[in-house]
């Protein structure tokens, strides 16, 4: 009767670890009915939603509902302070906060993202944000979601505007999974917490900003979907539009393209 757990694992991670496996006993019976009556068809499905719940369950008990939401509120999100008042990790809390919508007990819609340095993600979490930037499998290099990892460690806030003039304010950092034995491959991941940034003036790391008129950097969802004609940055054309070439001018990029096609 001993829980083994891995000398590798941060404090953080060893409470989660040992959350889980309390979650897999005591409530076993609660996490089967959810999952019986998903009525998945593949093995391999109800076995993801299995782990998924069995880490949610981990999440609450770290961070209770009603304390965590409270403690969001009173100290303005600052997630470094909730790091340290509930012995979590950045992506933990990251992560939680997506979680906050219980009815009557709602807390900021933000959405998670979770990418590598190629870009590609292994973890998006929408929550009640209905964010195109997480929806998308295609990003901007612009958003400083992807420069993170030239700055380890460091929170950095941005400020971006889509095309439709839509405004999010997100803040990314990036993690390192406690996975690596010496001399072996240290994984290294960015996080992006965000959210709509007209309901951003809550949060202790906007302060000071002007979300609504203030500087905001014009970002797209992947070159093949953006149509913003300037960008020094672009490296394909956008979907269905009409190449225009000019032997007698060159423009910011090799795709000039017509706006009206």
């Amino acid at each position: 009767r001993q829980l083994q757990l891995s000398e590798l694992l941060d404090p953080a991670s060893r409470t989660f670890a040992a959350a889980l496996q309390l979650g897999m006993l005591e409530a076993k019976a609660e996490i089967d009915a959810l999952v019986a009556g998903a009525s998945f068809t593949e093995r391999a499905a109800e076995r993801l939603y299995r782990r998924h719940l069995s880490s949610y369950f981990a999440a609450a008990v770290m961070m209770p509902y009603a304390r965590f939401l409270r403690a969001c509120e009173a100290t303005g999100y600052d997630i470094v302070l909730l790091q340290r008042r509930f012995g979590a990790g950045f992506e933990q809390i990251a992560h939680r906060l997506t979680t906050l919508q219980r009815v009557g007990q709602r807390g900021l819609p933000f959405f998670m993202l979770r990418i590598d340095r190629a870009g590609q993600s292994s973890k998006r979490y929408a929550g009640a944000s209905a964010s195109p930037l997480v929806e998308t499998d295609r990003r901007c290099p612009l958003w400083q979601v992807h420069t993170v990892f030239a700055r380890p460690g460091t929170l950095m806030p941005h400020l971006v505007e889509l095309e439709d003039q839509s405004r999010w304010f997100t803040l990314s950092r990036t993690v390192h999974p406690q996975t690596a034995v010496s001399g072996g491959i240290e994984a290294e991941f960015a996080i992006c917490l965000g959210i709509d940034a007209k309901l951003a003036a809550p949060l202790a790391a906007a302060c000071g900003l002007d979300l609504n008129n203030g500087a905001a950097t014009a970002i797209g969802l992947g070159c093949s979907a953006c149509t913003r004609p300037d960008c020094p940055q672009r490296s394909a054309p956008p979907a269905g539009r009409v190449l225009v070439f000019n032997e007698r001018e060159r423009g910011m990029s090799p795709f000039t393209f017509d706006r009206n096609s």
